[in-house]
């Protein structure tokens, strides 16, 4: 017995040793070298309201590029997707309803116009990013609403265009800076 109680003990000792101290401070070491100190990106607006830009925004508001869908309601405590699959009946009902909603407010174009993350959340729930094709499918919205000529709009969009990430995947843009720039547009 005294076989087995002893290695237990020890290892026990040293798994509390390492995940309550050596862990934690070798972690908080690695977030001092990343950007911003690990403290994500901040973004203050005109009005000293701040925002993480690495984390969705929910806007729905006609005079805005809309964000992502999210399965999380936005809410950054807690980042999941709706682990519902393809072809399940709830989900379909609710891609549904995004789809329905976005052609309403976004009169004359097409259901197949609209790109698929416009109209799905992503796996987090909270990505702050969408396609160029799913702003650039809103430009005629948000001009109308704005009172804006649509070329406006249109070079704001591009000048906010990020590159692929790492050199992978496609260009895209994140919304909320793409939001604030837009409310600063004289």
């Amino acid at each position: 017995m005294k076989k087995e109680i002893i290695p237990s003990l020890i290892l026990t000792v040293v798994c509390i040793l390492f995940f309550s101290g050596v862990y934690p401070v070798v972690m908080w070491g690695i977030a001092q070298a990343a950007p911003n100190k690990g403290e994500g990106f901040i973004i203050k607006d005109a009005r000293g309201k701040y925002y993480y830009e690495n984390i969705g925004q929910k806007f729905s508001d006609d005079k805005y590029f809309w964000s992502r869908p999210s399965a999380v309601g936005y809410n950054a405590a807690g980042s999941g997707g709706s682990n519902k699959g393809p072809d399940n009946p709830d989900y379909l009902v609710t891609v549904q309803a995004a789809i329905d909603s976005f052609m309403l407010h976004n009169p004359g174009i097409n259901k197949s116009d609209i790109p698929s993350d416009m109209v799905t959340a992503s796996g987090s729930g909270l990505d702050p990013h969408i396609s160029v094709q799913g702003a650039e499918i809103q430009v005629a919205r948000i001009a109308k609403v704005r009172g804006l000529d649509k070329s406006k709009v249109e070079a704001l969009l591009k000048e906010h265009i990020d590159g692929p990430m790492y050199g992978m995947g496609p260009e895209r843009i994140n919304v909320l800076k793409l939001n604030l720039a837009l409310d600063n547009l004289k």
